[in-house]
């Protein structure tokens, strides 16, 4: 699949994957990268160029309102209505599928227990919280029982305890409900948690596809993190090493050198870096992660539209 803007803007070129039914697919990459153009091809908000799409079985332009009709869609900004009840925002969303009394009754109580909303029902929205109204946006994507989940960054701007929260209702989702999940996020460990296959997207390709496991094992090797004086004067140096695989700088005094056997090559590190009078101030030895695979395949950490950072903790200042 192709598709080609005014300008000859090439935003995806000659994409292919497939999701199977049933599974929890996380769709990756920088800003630009063609992520949202293929979404909205997917959801039949815009045409290809070239190539075709199926989802369920349905041409996205040949069939639009069949696939319309097999998906839900909870988009990154917020689609609510704050000024109905968390019930009345579900009944409204069931009547613009055509839903009668009996079953959209039947589906909101379904959907509200789902997301653990049953005894804030007749509030209204304006008095959620944020975790809360997402809840509230994942039980009206799946009010008229899509086959088809897309979740555009679900989590973004929630705390970590509200995330963690919608990893588990989306777990419960596609177990109970059986609903197919496309997932893109910039939340690295999120894609990690959730997805049984993960594709990269960057500069209109995919440049990777494979299980989060299948992923970190294209890397082979360990991560030793590094927080220090004069940086890009180690990097440089370590480039030079042979038993150096790759070495990454992050920003003004952090970076990630990857190489075989870590236990053995800290040492050499540390003894490096003091030969150039480099200060360390922190070392760590650690496997590598799906953000390793992320910013060794695309050069970049995932970043929001405005350009800065998400989603994204520098690994020697995480918790484990």
């Amino acid at each position: 699949m192709t598709k080609i803007f005014n300008g000859g803007l090439v935003a995806i070129d000659r994409v292919s994957f497939n999701v199977e039914e049933g599974e929890i697919f996380g769709f990756l990459g920088p800003n630009g990268a063609g992520k949202t153009t293929t979404v909205k091809i997917l959801s039949t908000l815009l045409r290809p160029t070239s190539g075709m799409a199926k989802v369920c079985g349905y041409d996205v332009v040949k069939q639009p309102d069949k696939v319309r009709r097999s998906i839900g869609i909870v988009f990154q900004e917020p689609a609510l209505d704050d000024r109905l009840t968390g019930r009345e925002n579900l009944d409204f969303h069931a009547r613009m599928y055509g839903m009668n009394r009996r079953q959209r009754e039947r589906r909101i109580k379904e959907v509200l227990e789902l997301v653990g909303l049953t005894d804030r029902a007749d509030d209204l929205v304006k008095n959620y919280s944020g975790g809360m109204k997402r809840r509230l946006e994942l039980a009206r994507g799946l009010m008229h029982s899509p086959k088809v989940l897309f979740l555009d960054e679900p989590t973004l701007g929630l705390d970590a305890q509200s995330r963690r929260a919608i990893w588990d209702y989306v777990l419960r989702m596609n177990r109970e409900e059986g609903v197919t999940i496309f997932l893109t996020t910039h939340y690295l460990e999120e894609a990690e948690f959730l997805a049984k296959k993960v594709a990269i997207i960057d500069k209109g390709k995919i440049i990777a596809l494979d299980t989060p496991s299948g992923l970190k094992d294209l890397m082979g090797r360990d991560v030793i993190t590094l927080s220090c004086t004069k940086p890009q004067v180690l990097v440089e140096a370590l480039k030079g090493e042979g038993w150096v695989k790759d070495v990454k700088l992050f920003d003004s005094s952090h970076l990630s050198i990857y190489v075989e056997r870590g236990e053995g090559k800290v040492p050499k590190v540390v003894k490096l870096a003091e030969e150039l009078g480099v200060e360390v101030a922190s070392i760590s030895l650690r496997k590598p992660t799906l953000e390793d695979v992320f910013i060794h395949l695309t050069g970049k950490a995932p970043r929001d539209e405005e350009g800065g950072k998400v989603g994204w903790w520098p690994p020697w200042r995480r918790r484990a």
